[in-house]
């Protein structure tokens, strides 16, 4: 005699969760959640029993069948369907309290509610299913779109990657995320060792390629719970290391394309330098060369008027020699960061004065004019950088305005700053070369018509920037205006008036 084997529930919902694809103890309060709805109508049916026809109990029954489906899923509409069915026909259908039909129409009436109610539970597990998926699907639209403009704003892969961890952690709730963006070689012996990331076998753990079609570009470890991953899930998780890919590649693309630029910018720096240079420095070499020639030919007998013009063109073009040095070191110091004026409280009076002096030898064709505010505040500055600004924007309009013209300097105090204006008769600058007029090598007159490197002006933009302030240039209706602002205080301190002499 074979004994019966007791029926084991607990292996009974397992077995079904597993081909439902869902968690064994959430299909158990599915069903038992079912259950409880068809008891209740069960009970509330049986206190009307001699009150309500067949047809009426059975229409009231699918009632259960739709609750459960709705709430709880097709699976549990359909097993709600069953048990609706068996709880129909014991309790209300003759003969009572057995599973037994005997009469044809009860048995075709059990048949159709039957069918209607697993027909129902499809058709509203289907809709069910259908409203999921496309929650499920603007959810993940949403989260992708964010994903993707987080990235967008992006200019570095370490960035990338904290995103990409940050999306994962909040999106999946991983116990752990590693980016790795190591060299592609190492990265391709892994994905000859991990052929198939979504391998249940490697839950908990998770590795993944950040590949474009072009490259690999990194990989992803994901450190994951116990819980499986659902196709979904695995679709948005690799849609995500795709677009990181992406905006990796980009990066490095982006990276690529600016060394090229600098390395083209170098290239014509140095050009442009070596050009420059190379004309400046041989026309006073040359002047210097002739001049120191005639003095030492023994046959003439320079008288001393020609002997001292001969050192004077030898000391005025050792001075543009030294003019050109200083210019290039200054440059150097701009370019490096190194260039940290020593504040002092100076007179910008005593400052223009001294630039001046130095260019006295070159304005003998132009005119300068000075127009100072009285009791002009002094100002934080370096001296002698503020010197070489003056001597730059000097030099400047001797170069290109008209001889016989004035140059006007002028400075006046506006709240906090000095407000200085170096102006001369020059022809006006075309608009769209205003805003370049301060950057190296920029010259908007033929190199052989002007002298000089195009350092000047960016060489004071690079010392005004350096004290704080703010240089700028403009047309005017009667010439062409260079202004600048100085703050007036140093440390915090405001400025002082300078002391009568």
């Amino acid at each position: 005699m074979i004994n019966p084997q007791p029926f084991n529930t607990q292996k009974f919902n397992a077995v079904w969760a597993k081909i439902l694809k869902m968690p064994p103890l959430l299909f158990s309060l599915r069903i038992l959640a079912s259950l409880i709805t068809i008891a209740v109508m069960t009970s509330l049916l049986l206190l009307y029993e001699g009150d309500l026809a067949v047809q009426y109990v059975a229409l009231l029954f699918l009632l259960p069948v739709m609750i459960s489906t709705v709430f709880f899923g097709m699976s549990a509409g359909i097993f709600s369907a069953f048990a609706s069915f068996l709880s129909f026909n014991y309790f209300f259908i003759e003969p009572y309290n057995t599973l037994l039909v005997h009469q044809s129409q009860d048995l075709i009436t059990l048949t159709i509610f039957l069918i209607v109610a697993i027909v129902m539970s499809q058709l509203l597990g289907s809709s069910r299913r259908s409203l999921q998926l496309a929650r499920l699907r603007e959810w993940e639209a949403t989260r992708m779109y964010q994903f993707i403009a987080a990235l967008a704003e992006q200019t570095d892969t370490h960035s990338v990657a904290r995103v990409l961890s940050q999306q994962c952690r909040e999106t999946f709730h991983f116990v752990q995320i590693e980016v790795n963006l190591a060299p592609w070689m190492d990265i391709a012996q892994y994905c000859y060792r991990v052929p198939d990331p979504f391998n249940d076998e490697s839950l908990p753990t998770l590795n993944l390629m950040l590949a474009t079609p072009r490259r690999v570009e990194g990989e992803l470890h994901l450190w994951a719970s116990s819980t499986l991953l659902s196709e979904e899930e695995k679709r948005l998780l690799q849609a995500y290391c795709n677009q990181t890919a992406q905006a990796v590649e980009r990066i490095h693309l982006l990276q690529s394309a600016n060394k090229a630029r600098l390395l083209e910018e170098s290239d014509r720096i140095k050009t442009s330098l070596l050009n420059s240079v190379s004309h400046e420095l041989r026309s006073p070499l040359a002047a210097i060369k002739a001049s120191v020639s005639s003095l030492r030919i023994g046959a003439v007998d320079w008288d001393s008027a020609a002997r001292q013009e001969l050192l004077t063109t030898i000391e005025e073009e050792t001075d543009a020699l030294n003019l050109l040095v200083g210019n290039l070191l200054d440059m150097s110091r701009i370019e490096a960061g190194a260039l940290q004026p020593q504040l002092k409280w100076n007179s910008i009076e005593e400052i223009v004065s001294s630039a001046a002096a130095k260019m006295r030898s070159h304005l003998q064709n132009h005119k300068l004019k000075f127009e100072f505010s009285e009791g002009l505040s002094l100002v934080s500055s370096d001296f002698v950088l503020l010197e070489q600004v003056f001597t730059n924007l000097i030099s400047n309009g001797v170069k290109y305005a008209p001889e016989g013209t004035t140059i006007q300097i002028s400075a006046q105090e506006e709240d906090t700053v000095m407000h200085v204006r170096v102006k001369n008769h020059s022809p006006a600058v075309p608009e769209e070369h205003l805003e370049h007029i301060f950057d190296k090598f920029n010259r908007i007159t033929q190199a052989d018509k002007v002298t000089g490197t195009g350092l000047g002006l960016s060489i004071c933009k690079g010392i005004i920037e350096a004290h704080g302030g703010k240089i700028w240039a403009e047309n005017q209706s009667d010439g062409f205006c260079f202004h600048f602002i100085l703050p007036k205080t140093l440390n915090g301190s405001l400025p002082e008036k300078p002391k009568d002499v």
